[in-house]
């Protein structure tokens, strides 16, 4: 299903997508580490990579891909995800199932949704 809008809210960093029977407002942060790409995915369940330190990734392009999807530029440099319609359409229907499953694979794997920053002294 094709949104019939889609809106960018770069302050609070998330990506509204309004259909004919629903709304979906997603976070960069969400959408960074759902991410369809094969860096993130891998090429098949097994090869997936826990996404972690995301929480203050933005946005920093979304490009139109033909008439099928739109590529997303994250702010980590992070842009070989191609968010077809029906993904996105997925990833706003199950927000709360997925959004616990990540949670719960953070916490078992022990990482944060805080990016780790290391102090470099002079």
């Amino acid at each position: 299903m094709i949104p019939t809008e889609i809106k960018v809210h770069k302050k609070s960093a998330t990506l509204e997508l309004i259909y004919d029977d629903a709304d979906h407002t997603l976070s960069a942060e969400y959408l960074r580490v759902f991410s369809p790409s094969a860096e993130v995915r891998g090429h098949n369940p097994d090869q997936a990579i826990l996404q972690h330190g995301k929480r203050r990734v933005t946005f920093k392009e979304i490009e139109p891909q033909g008439n099928y999807a739109i590529k997303l530029v994250f702010s980590d440099g992070h842009d070989t995800g191609i968010y077809t319609w029906p993904y996105l359409k997925e990833l706003g229907d199950n927000f709360e199932s997925n959004w616990a499953s990540y949670l719960e694979r953070l916490e078992k794997e022990g990482k944060s949704r805080e990016p780790q920053f290391i102090a470099v002294g002079r």
